[in-house]
């Protein structure tokens, strides 16, 4: 038997792209549209009536916008995951979106192959990122904010709160020996650095050489030692911490 088809929702407030989107997304092999809401709180009622596996969300919409909606969603059906498709790639659009649980993150002028791999992608728990947005997203983590000299100890970039660093980070694959931020092992580091390349828990497992389960185990472990909430975060923080492996 064929797998079965991601079930997809639309959430746009402009009928012709909304419109648009639905038609694009019944022409790709192995999706299919379960509906189309014009607003955020269309969006929220038709999650809670379909329960998709992924919600394509537009973030500035009447009534109810993106960001609030993901919110929503994802606090009440964490089994739905939230890929932004919008116009703007600002940080004011993008970094409260990430923090409101969207996984996947997509400008208008992506094409069916990607949007269609960013819906694969987060449905099967990765992060489903443009290039663009990666670059976008490491460069604001790379950069300490304006006027402000880091902390002792503090990676440049580090956002409040998630994971201060303790000693000096290393790099994945270090030996059982490294001091790790956190409180991380080696394999947990090794299992973030593989996160941070983009890679799903079934691909990690195949890596390593491990089960889905110890994968999922690790994954639970390490999210819950370094505060981050979901596979977008985890990613900054490896990236943060000099655990990208890159």
């Amino acid at each position: 038997m064929s797998e079965k088809p991601v079930r997809v929702l639309v959430a746009d407030d402009q009928k012709v792209v909304r419109e648009g989107i639905v038609m694009l997304l019944g022409l790709l092999p192995g999706i299919e549209v379960v509906g189309a809401a014009a607003d955020g709180e269309e969006a929220v009622a038709l999650a809670d009536r379909h329960a998709p596996d992924v919600v394509l969300m537009d973030l500035r919409m009447p009534r109810c916008d993106g960001v609030e909606a993901t919110r929503r969603i994802r606090a009440v059906q964490p089994g739905t995951e939230v890929v932004v498709l919008t116009t703007y790639a600002d940080d004011d659009s993008l970094f409260p979106a990430l923090e409101a649980g969207a996984r996947g993150y997509l400008t208008k002028d992506a094409g069916a192959e990607e949007i269609a791999k960013a819906i694969r992608d987060v449905q099967s728990g990765a992060a489903g990122l443009s290039p663009r947005i990666q670059a976008r997203l490491l460069e604001r983590l790379a950069a300490p904010e304006p006027g402000r000299t880091p902390e002792p100890g503090a990676a440049a970039g580090a956002v409040p709160g998630v994971g201060a660093v303790p000693a000096a980070p290393v790099p994945q694959g270090a030996g059982p020996g490294a001091v790790l931020p956190d409180g991380l092992t080696v394999r947990e580091a090794e299992v973030l650095g593989l996160i941070a390349e983009g890679l799903s828990n079934s691909e990690i497992a195949a890596r390593l050489f491990v089960s889905m389960a110890t994968v999922k185990t690790h994954i639970n472990n390490l999210f819950a030692k370094t505060g981050v909430r979901d596979r977008a975060q985890a990613v900054g923080y490896a990236y943060r911490h000099g655990l990208s492996g890159h």
